[in-house]
């Protein structure tokens, strides 16, 4: 029974007991993967070692993913509310960072636990890990122990209270939030035309510019009651029946240029086939539909590309990604050939090739270590910093030569909770070691430190968003869970609306608040 004292097998012991914990669901609160590191606290109370590799690949593996993932996230955000949202994570950053810093300055609390404070009330690993990077000490670690949990209680209550305080109209909110959603990713329907305008009779499809002039696509043509799908080359003539796929704002101009609707169906016959298909094959990444000029030979048409959720209307400046679920309309003989060509394999999808991780955790490190002079300082991004960076670059360009840089949710998910786990176990069990001595040395003013740095920040959001952004209440719940970087609070938004609103605001502001929240940390050790 000697295993038993083997710190290699109490290291999945602490795993497997802080995931039981983690499970543990209190009226809708649990602590979830978190659960492992106060399991491993007591583990490393009682002298418990795990080999500082372990926290090395779990904290290089939990970033990366994190990058990968919100590479497209972050990049996007600002072409729309990311500014706003940017505000308010800029916001929580520097109020909290500047309550952290007091504590610093005037109450002479060693800047180790205050980073620590400071990741944990803001419920951050990544800040935790950067934390740790730059000052390699314990007290990093027990400082976000103590942190951490009214980071996650204090989020979470405030949330769930913050409509009533502010007087907020749940069902409101919803149907504004429903009525912008539609503006701005309007439905993609289908309907069909009988040809009437005489200026578009014996014309070529490419010749009209159709796409460009309407925003729609024409994808079937009836002719003398024969049925085809719509090619470049393919002529119009008066009285076709045309199908047309597109926006309500899309298919008004349509009329205009073709005739009036009809409720005539466009069926293709036996030989022709419509699929769905997913978007698999690495070497059609990256590329727009004119590209693959294998379709061109085959008289396919792609009708519908759903990415995301979202349906869109292809046209010549649309790149496919992995994943994309794509519908196909071709001659039934030409189908093989052109699943062939998009992959298709669901396989292929959930398969991880490592050599593309490999070289972006590599890159990652290189670049932590590159230095940037400033004066007479030299600043380096660090491991965490550079590994992020480099995730959230490659997440964003998505395909370079052969190397496919995205994962799929699948493989991104079940890397980064390998990598989480890790680390939590490795940092616990370290800070458990020195947990007891900083209660002695510190007291339970902790606490109190920890609250400040939580609830300040949320007030201050609060008063900014009410006299100046004024945001939609169901984006702005989502907004303060992804400013103060806590899936936790998410979660507890997601029962009060049937709309996405709070996850749309979540997954823009995360990313930069995230970025934000690493550079406090590293000015907080700096300073």
């Amino acid at each position: 029974m000697d295993f038993l004292t083997d710190d290699n097998f109490l290291f999945f012991v602490i795993i497997a007991i802080g995931y039981l914990f983690g499970r543990i669901n209190i009226k809708g609160f649990s602590l979830g993967a978190s659960a492992v590191m106060f399991v491993a606290l007591v583990f490393g109370h009682y002298g418990v070692k795990i080999a500082d590799s372990i926290q090395t690949i779990g904290l290089v593996l939990f970033l990366y993913t994190v990058g990968i993932q919100a590479g497209p996230g972050f990049f996007a955000s600002f072409k729309k509310d990311g500014r706003r949202l940017a505000v308010l994570a800029l916001g929580v950053m520097v109020s909290g960072g500047l309550i952290a810093l007091s504590l610093i300055t005037f109450l002479n609390i060693d800047s180790n636990i205050v980073v620590g404070l400071f990741a944990g009330a803001m419920t951050s690993t990544p800040g935790l890990a950067a934390a740790i990077d730059i000052t390699g000490s314990p007290l990093a670690s027990i400082g976000y122990t103590i942190a951490y949990p009214f980071g996650v209680i204090g989020v979470i209550v405030f949330v769930r209270l913050l409509p009533k305080m502010m007087r907020r109209d749940i069902q409101l909110a919803e149907k504004k939030f429903d009525e912008e959603a539609e503006i701005e990713h309007p439905q993609v329907i289908k309907r069909h035309y009988i040809v009437e305008n005489e200026n578009v009779d014996g014309k070529e499809v490419c010749t009209l510019n159709i796409r460009q002039m309407t925003g729609a696509m024409i994808s079937r043509i009836k002719h003398k009651d024969v049925a085809a799908t719509v090619q470049a080359h393919t002529i119009i003539h008066k009285g076709d029946i045309i199908r047309a796929v597109g926006t309500e704002e899309a298919h008004d101009k349509i009329a205009q240029l073709i005739g009036s609707e009809t409720k005539e169906e466009i069926n293709l016959n036996k030989n022709y086939a419509v699929r769905s298909l997913l978007v698999t094959n690495k070497e059609i990444i990256n590329k727009t539909i004119p590209e693959l000029n294998m379709l061109t030979a085959y008289n396919a048409v792609i009708t519908r590309i759903r990415r995301s959720g979202i349906d869109i209307v292809p046209d010549s400046t649309v790149k496919l990604q992995m994943g994309d679920k794509i519908v196909v309309a071709a001659r039934a003989v030409d189908m093989t050939a052109i699943i062939n060509i998009f992959g298709n394999s669901n396989k292929d999808l959930s398969d991880t090739d490592f050599l593309p991780i490999a070289i972006g955790i590599v890159l990652g490190y290189i670049i932590g270590h590159v230095a940037i002079s400033m004066g007479d300082y030299a600043f380096k991004l660090g491991l965490t910093g550079g590994v992020l960076l480099v995730g959230l670059f490659l997440g964003r360009t998505g395909k370079t030569g052969p190397f496919v840089w995205t994962l799929s949710g699948g493989a991104n998910q079940l890397l980064r909770q390998i990598g989480l786990i890790f680390f939590l176990a490795s940092v616990g069990v370290n800070a458990g070691n020195h947990i007891v001595e900083s209660f002695h040395e510190y007291g339970i003013e902790l606490f109190g430190y920890a609250a400040a740095i939580t609830i300040l920040p949320l007030i201050f959001i609060v008063i900014v968003d009410r006299y100046w952004l004024k945001m939609n209440v169901l984006s702005f719940l989502g907004a303060v869970a992804g400013a103060m970087t806590s899936t936790p609070a998410l979660a507890a938004v997601d029962p009060m609306t049937r709309t996405n609103a709070p996850h749309v605001a979540y997954a823009t502001i995360y990313p930069i608040a995230m970025v934000l929240l690493i550079i406090t940390v590293k000015i907080l050790c700096v300073l």
